[in-house]
């Protein structure tokens, strides 16, 4: 078994989780099976790879990451991909929500 280590398994649940995500308008409804594929296994993987960071990662800690980087990274591939439109508050917005995700990783005795 691959001992990636909390961190380096949460980073590969976020990865596979931002990447079925944004497959998901692709998918169609599921109506697309390459894409929907991706959507299934994406999340199947993403979820796995959490479980084993939460061995070492506090739950509340390990989702407030999860969530926060997702955000970001979902929200800058619709950006780019799909011309998503991002406005003032969007992008404030996004920029607390990363900020927070910072400030947990860096200073919380919660993290671990």
């Amino acid at each position: 078994m691959i001992n990636l280590g909390g961190p380096g398994w949460l980073a590969l649940a976020i990865l596979c989780e931002v990447l079925a995500t944004s497959f998901l308008k692709m998918a169609d409804g599921f109506t697309r099976p390459l894409p929907s594929v991706v959507v299934v296994l994406g999340y199947a993987l993403a979820f796995y790879c959490l479980s084993m960071a939460l061995r070492t990662i506090p739950v509340g800690v390990a989702y407030a990451i999860w969530c926060g980087v997702g955000i970001v990274l979902v929200t800058a591939i619709a950006w780019i991909v799909y011309d998503q439109k991002l406005d003032g508050w969007a992008l404030a917005a996004i920029g607390f929500i990363l900020l927070g995700t910072i400030m947990l990783n860096m200073r919380s005795p919660a993290s671990g």
